[in-house]
């Protein structure tokens, strides 16, 4: 989890808010909430479900997949399906904490959280690594640059 730096990047994006941003919300989020956490564990099973085969061949170290099939004594492709139904389960969590929002955070804030989080799918969707694979992006980016969606205050 903590190598997905998820949770950095969710705190840096709080900038964003300018005014908005209250010591409170600062606080709530860099004490690992529920939300955070969880959009951290999509983050980390969705990047390791994308990547293993790559990662494997360059040596790195056991990723979410590896420890899986070690753990379970199951098969690569079993491990996958454990992994996706685990994100399932986050998206699950995330949608409680939104909606009951036990912490009473401005709904900005949760917002900021739930919006990254979304931001990962989009990276990692359909089993593509987009991240590594940045040209994947590019329509995004430009669809985001010359039809930017207007932010109401």
């Amino acid at each position: 989890m903590i190598t997905s730096c998820y949770s950095l990047l969710s705190t840096i994006s709080f900038f964003g808010l300018g005014h908005l941003a209250t010591e409170d919300m600062f606080k709530w989020v860099t004490s690992q909430p529920k939300l955070v956490k969880v959009s951290s564990l999509i983050c980390r099973a969705m990047d390791d479900i994308v990547s293993n085969e790559f990662e494997q061949e360059r040596g790195h170290v056991a990723s979410g997949v590896e420890c899986c099939m070690k753990q379970y004594g199951i098969s690569e492709e079993e491990a996958y399906k454990i992994l996706d139904e685990d994100i399932k389960n986050y998206w699950k969590d995330i949608n409680e904490e939104c909606l009951n929002n036990p912490h009473d955070v401005p709904k900005s804030a949760l917002g900021f959280v739930l919006n990254f989080a979304q931001g990962i799918e989009v990276v990692y969707e359909n089993q593509e690594d987009r991240f590594t694979n940045g040209k994947s992006l590019k329509h995004y980016v430009v669809q985001l640059l010359l039809n930017p969606i207007p932010i109401e205050p």
